[in-house]
């Protein structure tokens, strides 16, 4: 189990049991009555964690989701990878940290790894940016990508940013268009792509990685054109109804599958991906594996038409709640006056 640096407040409780428990565990005297105390309380936060995490609010999945102990791109790189070599730069500026790429063999199959890095350490978080990355990160992933491309090789994309770097520096080197560029080319690149949202999936700063194949998501991630704090800022001015927000977004990972807006939802561990890193991977490894022998038997052609229609039709959802919104607010008398004008046009042959 890995350790949770930072309790979550909605989880209080649990840890308070968690702390009984390795006071029972390290209780001198081994007697039937404290195994039995040890199993009971156990079984009591295994239990409570089950029913706890079954109905998190959104705004408590946004927590979890930038949990300080929750596995990063370098943790799943180490466990789910092998022979990973990292590639550096984008040939123009210089090498961002927040943004890893590398080559790598999941089991037999080589791939190309792309993800975004949040760090650990305070010094390790400035290296990185605490997981935006500048134009140059853009860059740099893109060159890599057509560089798998050019061998076809699978991509796997690991997305975990609150969004692109805001600074003026980045804007300066061009941070919009560089996204651009990373959003049009990678809908063109003629091997196959598979993106996860591991933490946070921040604005069009995830979306520079994310235009894939087969895009799934953690089960306590969450994917947002905005993060609910901006969304509060902006709408109410007001930063403290960013749980009011979170809950208005539909970002979680039930509410984007049922949009179609992801493809799969990857479970986490009982109480979430930080308390059990090897598990979370080796359930992740399996994801990426089902999905790239899915992929594997495509054509390229069908495979580019695929992933073209399927980020061309975001936004059919909304649509249709409008259009079910205008069908609810109809009046009875005006659905029988349409069918008595219908049933009318009819008889008359039109």
């Amino acid at each position: 189990m890995a350790s949770t640096h930072l309790e979550l407040g909605f989880e209080r409780h649990i840890h308070e049991r968690e702390r009984q428990l390795s006071a029972l565990e390290s209780h001198i005297s081994d007697t039937p009555d404290t195994r039995e105390a040890i199993r009971s309380l156990r079984a009591q936060i295994q239990q409570e964690l089950r029913e706890l995490y079954e109905k998190l609010d959104p705004s408590d999945i946004v927590k979890v989701a930038r949990h300080s102990a929750r596995p990063q791109t370098l943790d799943y790189i180490e466990l789910v990878f092998d022979e990973f070599v990292e590639l550096h730069g984008d040939r123009a500026f210089g090498d961002d940290r927040a943004m890893v790429t590398g080559f790598a063999k999941l089991e037999d199959q080589k791939v190309l790894v792309v993800g975004q890095h949040k760090g650990r350490t305070i010094k390790e978080r400035n290296e990185c940016y605490f997981g935006c990355a500048h134009p140059e990160g853009y860059r740099k992933s893109l060159e890599k990508m057509k560089l798998a491309a050019k061998f076809r090789l699978p991509i796997i994309c690991l997305i975990d940013t609150p969004g692109a770097y805001p600074g003026i520096g980045a804007e300066e080197r061009g941070q919009a268009s560089s996204i651009a560029v990373n959003l049009r080319e990678l809908s063109l690149l003629r091997t196959p792509m598979v993106c996860v949202v591991i933490g946070e999936g921040g604005s069009g700063g995830a979306l520079g990685i994310g235009v894939g194949d087969h895009v799934a998501m953690l089960q306590f991630a969450y994917y947002s054109v905005i993060s609910p704090e901006g969304c509060a800022g902006i709408l109410w001015k007001d930063g403290r109804r960013a749980d009011q927000a979170a809950r208005a977004l539909k970002f979680t990972s039930a509410d984007l599958l049922r949009m179609q807006i992801v493809d799969e939802v990857i479970p986490e561990p009982l109480g979430g991906a930080h308390r059990d890193h090897r598990t979370m991977a080796a359930t992740l490894k399996n994801s990426l594996q089902r999905a790239l022998r899915k992929l594997s038997v495509i054509q390229t052609e069908t495979l580019l038409s695929r992933r073209y229609q399927k980020f061309r039709k975001f936004g059919e959802y909304e649509e249709r709640e409008r259009e079910t919104a205008v069908e609810k607010s109809a009046t009875p008398e005006s659905s029988s006056g349409s069918a008595k004008s219908s049933a009318k046009n009819n008889g008359n042959g039109r």
